[in-house]
């Protein structure tokens, strides 16, 4: 296999990684407790109201929030330098549920909207610290930063847990820590398009951001605002994770396992990667979200616990995999 054909995916791949995207967007349109045909749409508008109520929403929520963590976790490995970090396991997705239980507190009657904006701005406020320190952590031990990362998360959680646990809102603060998308219906997801449309924020500037993983004094000297890039990335990270724990709560391991497979046969070039990574994470969270319906059929189990699991297994045998390169 030459370095073109590992750089530049072919054809081939595309139209594989086309239809596997397809056939998982067409399966979860049809599982589900209520039977469904696509033939019957037509003649049923029972069916009709079904997809457009409750399966379509569900089935574009999982893919934007897929593609969009998916993204983040590349933009986020791009600022840190290191690719073993990602929102859930640097306090990013602890920071934003932290601050949907602040607005819940102080303004009880909240819409989605300000919930939104008020967990981005935990979020910025706690990526910011843990880049911080992770920039101070030596290059050359590449698995500090995301031990710091899991530690200062679960200090973060802590905090919120035991606050949400003192005010009585437990059960509020586990709707946001545990992703799922069964309650996802038409009018309760729309705010994942802005997350869409950050993704294509990060397409626009994959240049840019492919010359910030360089380092600091490199992205200086050949002319980049590397200051103003990297309020710029912190920016897509904190808004995507907010939005997605808002709206479906916290879905662990997409963007930590996507990028790092695309990387492996694709490169570390964020302009050709960035496709690769969005439709590999909207296919990773399809795929678990249809798993988590039939797991228990006719019951469901959280796509976060699917992740949980499947990520787990991903991660350790990219490890073990890296580890066996070496």
């Amino acid at each position: 296999m030459t370095a073109e054909s590992i750089g530049r995916p072919g054809i081939v791949y595309q139209a594989i990684g086309i239809a596997t995207l397809l056939a998982l967007f067409a399966a979860s349109l049809v599982v589900g407790v209520s039977d469904l045909a696509i033939g019957s749409l037509g003649s049923d508008p029972e069916a009709l109201r079904l997809i457009m109520i409750s399966r379509l929403p569900r089935t574009l929520a999982a893919l934007l929030a897929g593609s969009a963590l998916a993204i983040a976790g590349l933009v986020m490995q791009t600022l840190a330098r290191n690719r073993f970090v990602e929102p859930s396991t640097a306090g990013t997705a602890q920071s934003a549920a932290l601050g949907i239980l602040i607005v819940t507190l102080v303004w009880p009657n909240a819409s989605l909207g300000w919930k939104a904006l008020g967990a981005a701005a935990t979020a910025l406020a706690g990526t910011s610290i843990f880049l911080m320190f992770a920039h101070r952590l030596p290059p050359t031990q590449p698995f500090l930063v995301p031990l710091f990362g899991l530690v200062y998360g679960g200090i973060i959680g802590s905090a919120a847990t035991f606050a949400a646990w003192h005010l009585d809102l437990l059960q509020y603060l586990e709707v946001w820590i545990t992703g799922e998308f069964s309650g996802v219906l038409r009018g309760r997801y729309e705010l994942l398009w802005v997350a869409g449309a950050l993704v294509a924020l990060a397409w626009w500037t994959a240049d840019r951001l492919t010359i910030l993983s360089l380092g600091k004094d490199v992205s200086i000297g050949l002319g980049l605002n590397y200051a103003g890039m990297l309020r710029l990335g912190l920016v897509i990270v904190s808004a995507i994770t907010a939005l997605t724990v808002v709206v479906v709560g916290t879905i662990p391991f997409v963007g930590l396992v996507v990028p790092n497979i695309v990387s492996r046969f694709a490169g570390e070039n964020l302009r050709q990667t960035l496709p690769w990574v969005a439709g590999g994470g909207a296919a990773l969270v399809l795929a678990c979200d249809t798993i988590g319906r039939l797991l228990r059929f006719p019951y469901e189990v959280p796509v976060g616990t699917i992740l949980g699991v499947v990520g787990a297994i991903l991660f350790l045998m990219l490890l073990l995999g890296r580890n066996s390169n070496d």
